[in-house]
C-alpha cells in the first residue's frame, strides 16, 4: 500500500519506520468522531508535537470526504463483514502519513472555495493547506477502491519515540 507514497519523495527507510496503526470505520457520519478519537490516541503516543492539530483536522476531512463522496447508497448494508472505510496512520522518524481507504474508484476532486460561505467543498482545500503533500492512488489486487493520503513532515527534535 505504501509504494505510491514513495514516488516523488525521498526514500523511506523501512528500518526507520517506527509505528503504524489502522482502524475500520463504519458507514455513518459518527465515524468521523471515532477517527478523530483514534488519531488523537495514536498521536499522543507518538509525540508529534505541533503537528497534532493539523493531522487531526486532515484526518477529519479525509474521512468525511470518503463517507460523503465515496460510498455507494447501500454501504451500511455490507454482508461481508468488512468496513467500507479504513484509516491508516504510519509514522517514520521524520514524517507521518495518514491514508483513508474507501471503495470508490473515482478520483477526489479538489476545489478551491469561491464562496467563503459555502457549506461544503473545502475538504481537500484544507487537506492541501494543512499537510505537506497529499495525493491518491487506486488500489489493486484484493483491495478495491482507492486510498487518499496526506503526508506531514515532523520536526527533527521529535525523531525519538
Amino acid at each position: 500500500m505504501l509504494e505510491p507514497l514513495r514516488q516523488g519523495l525521498p526514500p523511506l527507510d523501512p528500518s526507520a519506520a517506527s509505528s503504524a496503526a489502522s482502524c475500520a470505520l463504519p458507514a455513518r457520519y459518527e465515524a468521523v468522531r471515532e477517527a478523530r478519537a483514534f488519531t488523537r490516541g495514536m498521536l499522543g503516543q507518538w509525540d508529534v508535537g505541533d503537528r497534532f492539530d493539523d493531522i487531526c483536522l486532515v484526518v477529519s476531512e479525509l474521512v468525511t470526504n470518503a463517507l460523503r463522496h465515496a460510498l455507494p447508497g447501500d454501504a451500511d448494508c455490507r454482508t461481508d463483514g468488512t468496513a467500507p472505510v479504513r484509516l491508516h496512520l504510519m509514522r517514520w522518524n521524520d514524517r507521518l502519513v495518514c491514508a483513508v481507504r474507501d471503495p470508490s474508484h473515482d478520483s477526489p476532486v479538489a476545489r478551491t472555495p469561491d464562496d467563503c460561505s459555502a457549506e461544503s467543498g473545502r475538504g481537500l482545500f484544507l487537506v492541501d493547506a494543512f499537510s505537506d503533500s497529499w495525493g491518491w492512488y487506486p488500489l489493486a489486487g484484493t483491495l478495491n477502491g482507492k486510498a487518499v493520503w496526506a503526508l506531514f513532515r515532523l520536526p527533527e527534535g521529535q525523531a525519538g519515540l
